[in-house]
């Protein structure tokens, strides 16, 4: 049976025609025979250094018209196996990070009990705080895979305890992931003091640095998340600042001495297999990238291998 929703075939209409939506896939409104709704969380009001990542998602959208329906890195047909749609863009409050939590977490609830996945293009890192109550509302807590330059677990920022560095803090207060089967990877740069760098570990993360990281091969990260993340729910955060701003400068928060697009790409190929029920791609900046869109051209395709993760899931 052929999936109901996936792109028009570009041989036959452009790919740079027609409205933007991520890989041209149609724009719907509910999530019925979707198996990825990709949606847009465009907030930016919880960021503490550069802003602009509210534009992130229409950048990755127009960045996205590039990706063809085969992923031959990993043998695996995308398009044509899943159905996926567009479900546009979630509400939200400019200039409130807890109203628009409650708004994103309102919104995706059920979309993820209809049982599709959603793909969520950033926006702000704080925007996984709402996707991970609608994954736990419906799962229970979860864990998490994380590829990103900063650990996100910071309690305060200028006495705000809504942004982008605490999402994960206030997860796990709220108790909707489980830090015993969650794996961050790709820490790096400059901290407030050595404390910084402890507390994932004190929180009972497991965090290795992007230093960490880059010494071990792809397969052997891979075995290590598993290990680690063993059974049950799942969720894939991809902060785009895991990459160098050599290869990434539009974000939040550039971090001098990451990952290139092609390490990043390995990291995600390598995770094939495991069962995620929502992923994300979060922090692009638009009015910091480059004058080729470097930054949304390597989220768009961080995107596609989310996407080609769900077709290799192992789902019963």
């Amino acid at each position: 049976m052929n999936p109901r929703y996936g792109p028009p075939d570009a041989l036959r209409s452009p790919r740079y025609a027609g409205v933007k939506t991520f890989a041209r896939c149609p724009l719907v409104e509910e999530p019925e025979d979707v198996d990825v709704a990709v949606l847009g969380i465009p907030f930016d009001t919880a960021t503490t250094n550069r802003p602009g990542a509210r534009f992130g998602p229409e950048a990755i959208r127009s960045a996205s018209i590039a990706l063809r329906p085969y992923n031959a890195a990993q043998r695996a047909q995308v398009f044509g196996r899943l159905s996926v749609a567009d479900l546009g863009d979630v509400e939200v409050t400019p200039g409130n990070a807890e109203r628009t939590v409650a708004q994103i977490a309102d919104r995706l609830e059920p979309i993820v009990r209809s049982g599709a996945r959603p793909l969520c293009l950033g926006g702000d890192h704080l925007v996984v705080l709402g996707e991970l109550r609608a994954q736990a509302a419906v799962h229970g807590p979860v864990g998490v895979v994380l590829l990103d330059a900063h650990a996100d677990v910071w309690d305060e920022y200028c006495g705000e305890r809504y942004y982008h560095g605490s999402p994960f803090r206030r997860a796990l207060e709220e108790g909707i992931i489980d830090p015993a089967r969650s794996f961050l990877a790709g820490m790096r740069g400059p901290l407030y003091g050595p404390d910084d760098e402890a507390m994932p570990g004190e929180l009972g993360f497991e965090a290795i640095s992007t230093e960490d990281l880059v010494t071990i091969s792809y397969k052997e990260y891979a075995e290590r998340v598993r290990a680690r993340v063993g059974d049950g729910p799942l969720f894939l955060s991809f902060d785009i600042d895991v990459l160098d701003p050599a290869f990434a400068p539009g974000t939040g928060t550039p971090e001098a001495g990451g990952l290139s697009t092609r390490e990043a790409l390995g990291y995600v190929r390598a995770l094939r297999g495991l069962r995620f029920g929502g992923y994300d791609v979060v922090e692009v900046s638009p009015p910091y990238d480059g004058a080729g869109k470097q930054t949304a051209v390597a989220a768009a395709n961080v995107a596609y291998e989310l996407l080609t993760l769900d077709v290799l899931a192992e789902r019963p």
